[in-house]
């Protein structure tokens, strides 16, 4: 059971069942009481009161059935227990009558209407709570410091630890500085040890001298007053980093000393040390016998805690700003290594547009001309009508290679007997019998004429069926180079990892025509991703293995899944023959601005430090495995249930 209380008053049992939710970061120092109409919220105050509890806070509705929840409010004063309690009033929409009533008559201290979201009613509640706990200076400021507004319960804290000592103080130090309160308690101390130091207080330490030790039991202080101290703190991983050093007239050991805490940090000498060493029943001998050491003692002490706060806030303002710098500029590398790869697949897409944007142009001009000579067919009716057929079916079929056609031409030479009509024929694709039967042996006197001008049919088809697939083509490519021109979607979306990898080996079409690559996808599930940031990863990794290849080199892209398996997780693999990365630069490929690119292939070194974000962003894994002189394979794991 806690000191105080919150009570939520609403004859509405949803929104009493959201306040209960919303105020769960309090619930650890604040119990809840709920109630649905006035008279169960007066008997939950008497409640209160005969468990010796206090109200800090009472949420309450303006519109409670025929009740009127501003007319609670007003009468809280009636009530020692809810006296000093914050108020809130919930409305269904801004009421100033009912608004300006509670405010004239001193009861109101925020208005929220309905719908409210979490984040404003939680700012209120750390304003107000902070301001209702401050007034009760019995309580134990420093258990609300980390629900509730940290920076003023600690200044609150030290400024009433400070009014309590200045109360009994002989003399005021407000306006003596740091080094002459320092000088004044160094004085005091060598005076006080001079020919009686038994217990051997001041002492004299070489470098590397441990006095404190991070994490450990701390029973003395230390005084400095010649040399200099280093305070050392470790990060998650046990790395040991240095915080801050301090000379003469600064406390080592303080706040364990005062708190019995542990030590916050490891304090090691850095030159010889002159140093003043008191534990407890020391310090409480020079404090009883020289009263006015105690009132220079306590404020020098408090100056150092105070200072190590303002240190402590500085340093986190300052890293704060740091990280923002930092994101800011990371967010450029990527900006920049995305464009350095844009401008390479742009040069080669244009590359590639060139050829079927050349084929539809010479196509068109041949048309032109083929479509005068159809319009002015002296054909009867019927070959018109096989004409239009061989031009439908040119425009669908395959055209048949040199060696096909020579072959097949051959073969109907003897029937037909004229080698040219014979090669036509194949080509039109009217080789077959019911065709010799029907259409050329019938008119076989006439047949060269009238394949002459079939032959303007077929030429008209083949041309639409070249400018079709040509125009696709240019589409193909088009739509593959979108999703680098635009900003990235950081939207969710179910997609198909193949359509991915193939609208990625689209774009690279021009620099792997030069190589064998073979694909090896398996049956997939559909996966829940950002696919323009995977795309991003796929764009990387297959830039990488054409830059390690020598031509004509090898690439293998293939993918896996185990449906049976524990883990369920698609594996994407790229891997080239190219020249592979050593060992002990396999550590470092994942670094910022790190790159194995030889002389003449451009890299910012950022690609495969950001592939490696996104696929931790999906909550996966990216490896390498790479043996010089022999292959790289980058293996991509993509587990299928991921966190929202």
């Amino acid at each position: 059971m806690n000191n105080f209380v919150i009570v939520c008053l609403d004859d509405d049992p949803g929104v009493v069942e959201r306040l209960n939710r919303d105020l769960a970061d309090f619930a650890t120092l604040f119990d809840i009481c709920n109630a649905y109409s006035i008279e169960e919220a007066i008997d939950t105050l008497q409640f209160i009161e005969q468990s010796d509890q206090r109200v800090a806070m009472v949420i309450c509705d303006n519109e409670l059935g025929n009740d009127n929840g501003v007319d609670f409010l007003v009468q809280l004063d009636q009530y020692p227990v809810a006296s000093q309690a914050r108020s809130i009033l919930l409305n269904d929409k801004p009421q100033l009558d009912a608004i300006m009533q509670a405010v004239n008559e001193g009861r109101l201290h925020y208005c929220l209407t309905k719908p409210w979201s979490k984040k404003e009613l939680h700012q209120v509640l750390l304003k107000e709570l902070t301001t209702f706990v401050l007034k009760h200076t019995e309580e134990d400021w420093l258990r609300y410091s980390q629900v509730l507004d940290h920076r003023r319960i600690l200044n609150a804290h030290i400024e009433r630890q400070m009014s309590s000592f200045r109360s009994g103080f002989i003399q005021n130090t407000n306006d003596i500085d740091d080094a002459s309160l320092a000088r004044q308690v160094t004085d005091a101390l060598h005076e006080f040890f001079n020919g009686n130091d038994e217990d051997r207080a001041c002492r004299t330490y070489s470098e590397g001298h441990l006095l404190t030790k991070e994490g450990e039991p701390n029973n003395f202080l230390w005084f400095i007053t010649q040399g200099e101290v280093a305070l050392y703190k470790k990060d998650e991983h046990g790395y040991k980093h240095e915080v801050v050093r301090v000379g003469p007239g600064h406390l080592v050991g303080g706040m364990s000393f005062v708190t019995g805490e542990p030590s916050f940090s490891t304090g090691v000498t850095l030159d010889t040390t002159n140093v003043i060493k008191l534990d407890r029943q020391l310090f409480n001998k020079v404090m009883n016998s020289r009263s006015e050491l105690l009132p220079l003692f306590t404020n020098l002490l408090l100056r150092n805690f105070n200072r190590r706060l303002q240190g402590s806030i500085q340093t986190e303002m300052r890293l704060q700003q740091t990280l923002k710098s930092l994101d800011e500029a990371y967010h450029q590398l990527v900006e920049k290594e995305k464009m350095a790869m844009l401008g390479q697949l742009v040069a080669g897409v244009a590359h590639e547009l060139n050829n079927p944007v050349s084929a539809i142009l010479r196509g068109s001009d041949t048309l032109k001309q083929t479509i005068c000579k159809l319009t002015d067919s002296q054909l009867s009716h019927e070959n018109q009508t096989r004409g239009n057929y061989i031009l439908q079916q040119a425009m669908q079929s395959r055209p048949l290679s040199t060696s096909e056609t020579r072959q097949l031409a051959k073969q109907l030479e003897s029937v037909l007997d004229d080698r040219q009509l014979a090669r036509k024929a194949v080509q039109m694709g009217v080789d077959k019998q019911e065709y010799l039967n029907n259409w050329l042996l019938p008119q076989k006197a006439q047949l060269k004429p009238v394949m002459a001008e079939w032959d303007n049919y077929y030429q008209m088809g083949n041309f639409l069926r070249s400018i079709n697939v040509c125009a696709q083509r240019i589409a193909d490519l088009v739509k593959s180079l979108k999703s680098y021109a635009r900003q990235d979607d950081e939207t969710i979306h179910t997609v198909d990892l193949h359509e991915g990898l193939e609208d990625t080996l689209v774009i690279f079409e021009n620099r792997l025509k030069r190589h064998h690559v073979t694909k090896e996808y398996s049956a997939l599930p559909k996966l829940n991703c950002q696919p323009i940031a995977l795309q991003q990863v796929w764009t990387n990794l297959i830039s990488n293995a054409l830059d390690a290849v020598e031509e004509p080199g090898e690439i293998h892209i293939s993918t896996r899944y185990t449906p049976g398996s524990e883990q369920k997780s698609i594996d994407v693999v790229v891997e080239d023959n190219g020249k592979g990365i050593p060992p002990e630069q396999q550590e470092r490929v994942f670094e910022l601005n790190y790159t194995t690119k030889r002389e003449g292939n451009f890299g910012l070194g950022i690609g495969l430090s950001v592939c490696q974000q996104i696929i931790h962003q999906h909550d996966g894994t990216i490896q390498v495995e790479s043996k010089p002189g022999e292959f790289t394979r980058m293996i991509v794991t993509l587990p299928l249930n991921q966190p929202n």
